[in-house]
Parts: structure tokens; C-alpha cells; sequence
């Protein structure tokens, strides 16, 4: 378990913070990450690699000469905002565009989709790629949907090597793809990870037994076996890799492969030499030549008792990429060139000149005060149900909802309180909780609680007088957003099984003439039981869909803290007609 914390919400921040001032050879820090503290190349593509916390060395501890020039960082087990894989981006880039890379996870996705559009607009080109190498999350007819795990490395090393060559974008990123759709991984474990200030693990495995299929952020395996001896371990892991080949690959015989034995989080390297011992027979034995092999710790899960194996199938192409010379806090390979540390000029930061002066009308200005109300309800609300969100999160996922959301719902608030006492409206407070609820939560719920509240904050503005039907409209195109964002509907067990029942029943309400309090309490009660009710369903979306028979009888996470929200906000309206 995690020891050595002080508040678990700070324990991402902290423990970047610190990483930063060990590692002054190689990364400065930039708001939400990192970057190479060496001088830029200019005209290369820079390659920004991220994800949550929790996978030391993933992400930080690969940058450097050879691999990443930059990694933004998120909440434990949550993807990092938008606006941090922005600036790192920005921070890192040096006229060539920029080639960003992430695990195969909805937060992710979201995230650095919307931070590669924001990049585009400044002028930035960039292009995206998940790496999605878990054999155990989806079948190979939907190898699209698998999640990244320790396959991250051999693809964000070959498509930095090509970086580092000076390829330009569009190359540098077929590269990333064909190295993604040549690499597959498989993993076990013996016990799950324990979250800072979390009392129990988030899964637990029977004595004698073993999860088998597992994720990098806590989840449970797909299925469990008795525990094997190491011989028996290596012998499982070798021969699921050996049943896929991809495209390209006509046999094993005569082939060569990139092969990383990871480990986890607490798995000795004593024991995985002893289990790469058998491994390496056994890819001799299929006639597979191993290519600068690695044994280690390189994408672990916090203290998760576990280990991976991953295979990237080479070419000439992928080989010369793997093999050539990287040297970053984590990871060393060969000797890199000597290269003169970044000047002050290119260290100094681009600063914002700021928001605009906030022009609004006082009835929007009154309403800017109703929405504050709320958003101090909804942060009350929030911290009083962390533990519990998490405890839900868990049992099917990776158990970071309850601090994801109390991180979003406190920055949410923080920024609104400073708008309002700069005189906004009701748009632009809206908007300002928006943008600070995403980027401090990160992780999927950030980016689609950032869609409902600037939908709200689009629907009411800042010059009018909101009415019940203003209202009524922003939850509906909230509704709309976030079912376009993350791709879910009713019926995939997400928050949209209560948002889309809540728009639904408030613009009836409202249209029937009822006052906006008493249609919202009337809007919450289905939304309560369009919450209770998510418990009967199996997840078809986000990291609980490999899970889903676990979390039958229990309600989703998401669904359930947006019924908590709702409810606090009437409390609001009721108070502040």
C-alpha cells in the first residue's frame, strides 16, 4: 500500500514536483508535466507522451534524449486535462508539430483529442495515436477497443527514435501506427494496488489464486487460475502472445522481437529474472530472436503484484528505432550525443495576457450568484461521497472517480468564486468552472463534466435573464454534448443513463409550466432512479466493459455522483429562486 503521502488529492502534484527537482539532467517542469530540459532541435517533430499517475516510469521517466521530449501528467490513474497536454505540448515543440501518444483509455482519448484540435487552432500541426496492445481487453476483430499497457514503451521509443531522425510528422506518425499494430501484451497479477489514503486494495485475489487479464489502473483480471510456478507463469504468458500474430507476421520462426517482462509495482527483479529465465527458452524455442530485450519496472500500478509481457514484432525499420540510443531518468540506452542544456529564452513560458475584463448584465451577474451556490453545494456534496464514489468505482474500474470528482468540483468552485468576485456573469463564471473542472480531474469525468457545464454556461450568457427554459435548454445540450464527446448511450451504464432521463423529465416539467425548483426536484427524482436502476445493466463503454459481470448490482460510478448532483443543485435553486 501507499505510505508516504500527506493529502491524497496532492499526491499526483507532490509527487511531480518532486521527480522534477531529482531529475534536473534531464526534465525542467511546465505546468502538467514535463519537458526536456536539453536544448530543442529545431524543425523536429516533438513527440509528448501522458497519462495518469501511478506508473512510474510511465510517464515522466521517459523523457529525454532518444524518447519523449515531453510527458503531461494527470491525477492517479486519470488522463491529464486538456489544457495540460496543451501547454506541455507547447512547451516541447519546436516548429516541427507535434506527435501526441497515450493509453487506449476514454479519459485519454478525450483529452488529447480535444488538446490536439486546441493545438491546431495555435497554429500547432499535431496528430494522436492510443496504443492498444492488451490482448485480454477485446477480441482481435476489435483490437481497436484494447487498452495500452507496458506496450506503451517499445511504441513511444520507436516513434521518438524517428522523431530524433528528423522525419517529418506524417511519417513520424505511420511509424506509431505500425509499431502499435505490431505489438501485443499480456499480464497477471496476484493482488491488486492500494490508492494514497485508501484503506484496501482495489481488488483482491483468493489465496492460491491469480488475477489473469489485468489492466494498469487497478482493475481486476478478466479471469483468475491458481497460482503457477514461475516456469508455469512465463509458459502462460508466452504462449497467449504466440496465438496472435499481427498482420505481416507469417509465423514465429525467423522472426524478431522487441520483449519486455514487466513488472508491476512489487514483483522483485529477482523474480522476473527467474521468470524472463523461462521466457527467453521458450521464444528460442519458436524461433524467435529477441532484440535488446528488457526486464523491469517500466508501466507498473503502483504497488500491484503483477507482470507483463509484451512482444513488438520487427521489421529492418521498427529494429534500427528500437536499438538506437535513449537516455532519460528511467530508461538508458547506448550513448546519445552530448547536447547543450536549454537556453533561459527557451525555458521561459508563454504566459496568457489574461481573460478579457468580464462585461454582464446584473441579472446575469444574480444568476452568476445562483450558480455559485450550486457549484459550493455540489463541491459539499462531492467531499462528503468521495470515499464512497471510489468504493463504487472500484469494483469493476479503477477506483479513482471519488478523488477525480472531488479534484474537478473544488478547482470548479476555486475559479468560479474568483470570476464572480471579478463581476461575471453567468456564461462566463460557467465557463470559467468549466475549463478548472477539466483540468484539474482529468480522467473521463473531467473532460464530459467540462461539456455540462459549458453547455450550461453557452444556454444562459451573460446579458440576459435566464428563464426555466434557458435552463431547460443547456441541460439538454449538455446531454447532447456528452453523449457526442464520449460516444455512450442509454443503456451503456454511464452517466448518460441519468443525464439523458434528467433533460428529458426537466424540459417536460418546464414546458408544462411548472417553476423551475419544482421541476428540477421532480428531474432529480428521476434521475435518482435512473441511477439506482444502472446497477441491473453490464458496462458497454470505459474501463469497467472487460469487467462487466462484476458490476452487476452495482450502480456506475458516474451515474451515481451526477444523481448526487442534481440534487444539491436544487437545493440551490429552491434557496435562490
Amino acid at each position: 500500500m501507499t505510505r508516504l503521502y500527506n493529502d491524497p488529492a496532492a499526491f499526483a502534484d507532490e509527487a511531480l514536483e518532486g521527480f522534477a527537482a531529482a531529475h534536473r539532467r534531464w526534465v525542467r517542469p511546465v505546468p502538467g508535466g514535463v519537458v526536456r530540459a536539453t536544448a530543442k532541435v529545431p524543425g523536429q517533430v516533438a513527440v509528448v507522451i501522458g497519462g495518469g499517475s501511478g506508473h512510474y516510469p510511465a510517464f515522466s521517466g521517459m523523457v529525454g534524449q532518444g524518447l519523449a521530449h515531453g510527458a503531461a501528467v494527470g491525477n492517479v490513474f486519470a488522463s491529464p486535462s486538456a489544457l495540460q497536454i496543451r501547454t506541455v505540448a507547447k512547451a516541447a515543440q519546436s516548429g516541427g508539430g507535434v506527435m501526441l501518444l497515450y493509453g487506449n483509455y476514454a479519459g485519454d482519448v478525450l483529452h488529447f483529442g480535444q488538446a490536439a484540435e486546441r493545438l491546431a487552432a495555435d497554429g500547432i500541426p499535431a496528430r494522436t495515436l492510443a496504443v492498444a496492445d492488451d490482448l485480454s481487453s477485446a477480441a482481435p476483430e476489435e483490437a481497436h477497443k484494447r487498452r495500452g499497457i507496458a506496450g506503451d514503451l517499445p511504441v513511444f521509443k520507436v516513434t521518438a527514435a524517428a522523431a530524433e531522425q528528423g522525419l517529418p510528422l506524417d511519417e513520424v506518425a505511420r511509424v506509431a501506427e505500425h509499431a502499435n499494430a505490431r505489438t501485443r501484451s499480456f499480464g497477471i497479477a496476484f493482488s491488486g494496488c492500494t490508492l494514497p489514503g485508501a484503506d484496501h486494495p482495489l481488488f483482491t485475489v483468493p489465496e492460491g489464486r491469480m488475477a489473469v487479464g489485468l489492466g494498469i489502473h487497478g482493475e481486476p483480471g478478466i479471469g483468475e487460475q491458481a497460482v503457477p510456478t514461475a516456469d508455469e507463469a512465463a509458459e502462460l504468458l508466452v504462449s497467449t502472445l504466440l496465438k496472435e500474430l499481427p498482420d505481416g507476421v507469417a509465423g514465429s520462426r525467423g522472426q524478431r522481437a522487441a520483449v519486455i517482462l514487466n513488472g508491476l509495482g512489487s514483483v522483485k527483479y529477482e523474480e522476473l529474472f527467474v521468470v524472463y529465465r523461462r521466457v527467453a527458452q521458450l521464444l528460442d524455442d519458436a524461433g524467435v530472436q529477441t532484440v535488446d530485450p528488457e526486464v523491469g519496472e517500466l508501466v507498473t500500478s503502483f504497488d500491484m503484484a503483477g507482470v507483463s509481457l509484451s512482444v513488438t514484432w520487427l521489421d529492418d525499420t521498427l529494429e534500427a528505432l528500437w536499438t538506437a540510443p535513449a537516455d532519460t531518468p528511467a530508461y538508458r540506452k547506448g550513448a546519445v550525443p552530448q547536447v547543450a542544456a536549454a537556453d533561459a529564452e527557451e525555458t521561459s513560458q508563454e504566459t496568457d495576457s489574461g481573460p478579457e475584463p468580464y462585461r454582464a448584465s446584473d441579472d446575469s451577474r444574480r444568476a452568476a450568484g445562483i450558480a455559485l451556490d450550486a457549484l459550493r453545494l455540489i463541491k459539499e456534496t462531492v467531499d462528503a461521497h468521495t470515499d464512497e464514489l471510489g468504493r463504487i468505482d472500484a469494483v469493476a474500474g479503477d477506483g479513482d472517480h471519488g478523488i477525480g470528482m472531488q479534484r474537478g468540483a473544488g478547482g470548479a468552485h476555486e475559479a468560479a468564486l474568483r470570476a464572480q468576485e471579478s463581476g461575471a456573469g453567468a456564461r462566463s463564471l460557467l465557463t470559467e468552472a468549466a475549463d478548472a473542472w477539466a483540468d484539474k480531474a482529468g480522467g473521463t469525468s473531467g473532460a464530459l463534466w467540462g461539456v455540462i457545464l459549458r453547455s450550461m454556461a453557452d444556454a444562459l450568457g451573460d446579458t440576459d435573464r435566464p428563464t426555466p427554459a434557458t435552463v431547460a435548454r443547456g441541460v439538454v445540450r449538455a446531454s447532447d454534448g456528452v453523449r457526442e464527446a464520449g460516444g455512450a448511450e442509454v443503456g451503456d451504464k454511464t452517466m448518460v443513463d441519468v443525464l439523458v432521463p434528467f433533460a428529458d423529465t426537466l424540459g417536460r416539467q418546464i414546458s408544462e409550466g411548472a417553476a423551475l425548483p419544482a421541476a428540477w426536484d421532480v428531474a432529480a427524482d428521476a434521475a435518482e432512479t435512473a441511477a439506482r436502476d444502472t446497477a441491473r445493466l453490464l458496462p458497454r463503454m470505459g474501463r469497467a466493459r472487460p469487467h462487466a459481470e462484476k458490476s452487476l448490482g452495482t450502480p456506475d460510478a458516474g451515474a451515481h455522483s451526477l444523481a448526487l448532483i442534481v440534487r444539491a443543485v436544487h437545493s440551490a435553486l429552491a434557496h435562490r429562486r
